[in-house]
């Protein structure tokens, strides 16, 4: 591991789109970010991976916000993870880094060794954009859905944006010979740009629950599973990096799409000390 790549990559999202498919997207990179909000805590395994999940998600949806608008995520459940809470602060200024803060609120004595997702039980994911004063708040809620807090955020987008959408997300602690052990993440978000299928209201999806391919037909189908397969391939160590520049990714990924890419967005931690909970 090189410091170059991690000082050019690492806190960043980084927006593209794959103009012959009618697809826009991001990919995400956090290493100092993620150890900066995990440092704060002494989370279980469980629930640290729970919170960097989380993270990731965060950063891929957060920068589409504009300027001094903050999105929030939140996950509420009645398992032993009772909330997971995320905020995402657009830049003060063009040019400035946004800013990620994350906290949890658990059970400890509630915590088992079964994989994190199996924490929280029956719940729902939220997510909300702040304007600014004088704005009216917008917020979307949906049931947490399938196996992980990304397959209930692809449900989320599915079901209350009619966008479809997929996220591929790899995170974990990393070492390095005669260095601590770090976290890094990484992610890649697809999104279909034009408008859902007019039917998508009508239409029930596996689980009562709609999914994007509920929401496409024909060309824009065949281009949403092109792009999907192509995502498919992708390794864990290329999400995370830091060997591999995302728009290197990108052209490893989706090369026949013709991807664009457009200006980085930098990231940067926002201290969540005094939010920790522990019941």
């Amino acid at each position: 591991m090189t410091l170059a790549p991690k000082i050019a990559w690492d806190d960043t999202v980084l927006p593209f789109q794959l103009d012959a498919s009618d697809i826009r997207g991001r990919v995400a990179r956090l290493d100092g970010v993620l150890d900066g909000i995990l440092d704060q805590h002494n989370y279980p395994p469980q629930v640290e991976a729970l919170v960097a999940e989380m993270a990731v998600l965060t950063a891929l949806i957060g920068q589409t916000v504009k300027t001094r608008w903050k999105l929030s995520m939140q996950v509420q459940t009645k398992g032993a993870v009772r909330m997971i809470a995320t905020d995402y602060y657009g830049p003060d200024d063009e040019g400035q880094p946004a800013r990620i803060r994350a906290y949890a609120s658990y059970a400890a004595e509630r915590i088992t060794d079964a994989d994190p997702f199996e924490q929280l039980g029956e719940g729902y994911i939220a997510i909300m954009i702040d304007q600014g004063k004088g704005m009216n708040p917008y917020q979307g809620i949906a049931a947490l859905d399938g196996k992980s807090i990304t397959e209930s955020a692809q449900a989320y987008f599915a079901q209350s944006e009619q966008l479809p959408t997929r996220f591929s997300l790899s995170f974990g602690r990393s070492t390095e010979a005669g260095q601590p052990e770090t976290w890094r993440a990484g992610g890649v978000m697809l999104q279909h740009m034009p408008k859902a299928s007019p039917y998508a209201k009508d239409a029930e999806g596996s689980g009562g629950s709609l999914q994007a391919e509920d929401l496409l037909d024909g060309d824009a189908s065949e281009n949403w599973n092109r792009a999907n397969i192509l995502l498919d391939t992708v390794e864990e160590m290329e999400l995370i990096g830091p060997m591999i520049p995302p728009n290197d990714l990108l052209v490893r990924l989706f090369s026949e799409e013709k991807p664009r890419v457009y200006e980085a967005q930098p990231i940067k931690f926002g201290c969540t000390c005094s939010e920790d909970r522990v019941r």
